[in-house]
């Protein structure tokens, strides 16, 4: 779970997901039922667009189902309505964008962590990943979005396709 850390750290690990892995200890236990997947407000530093960004979440009705496998991986189903407001704090633009999803994240034994998802989705990266996978650091995506990462570092992007570049759209 220490893993989670080091991916919000780096910014690449979907909005959506924040806080689906470090709820996982609690939530593991409960059993095969859909538990209500709380959202907090976060502010993405300046680096991510040339400007803070407030992300904030106007409609939460987003449910996660924690199933556990013999071999000691973790995976995290979400469903539900789900709508992020990115708000560029300089100028006090403002975008709601649905990014519902659904998807499905699967930590491993070994610490990796696989994240498959479907429908519209919200993507962050840092500006060094968005780099290397020639992708806007902060959008909304679509069609389908699959990363992969192990021991901290993102080991494979892959978007279908990019709706909304929100950095460029609160410009």
């Amino acid at each position: 779970m220490r893993r989670l850390g080091v991916i919000v750290a780096l910014g690449a690990l979907l909005g959506m997901f924040g806080g689906v892995l470090t709820a996982a200890p609690a939530l593991a236990g409960r059993g095969h039922k859909w538990e209500f997947l709380p959202a907090k407000p976060f502010t993405l530093p300046a680096s991510f667009c040339g400007f803070k960004v407030r992300v904030t979440t106007p409609v939460n009705k987003e449910f996660e189902k924690v199933l556990k496998t013999a071999d000691g991986s973790m995976t995290f189903l979400l469903t539900g309505s789900f709508r992020h407001t990115f708000t560029n704090l300089s100028t006090g633009k403002a975008i709601t964008e649905n990014v519902s999803g659904p998807a499905k994240v699967t930590v491993f034994p070994d610490g990796s962590v696989l994240v498959v998802a479907k429908g519209r989705d919200a993507s962050f990266l840092t500006p060094a990943v968005a780099k290397r996978f020639g992708l806007p650091t902060v959008s909304i995506v679509t069609g389908g979005l699959t990363f992969s990462e192990s021991a901290g570092n993102l080991t494979s992007v892959s978007v279908r396709h990019v709706v909304v570049n929100v950095c460029t759209a609160l410009s």
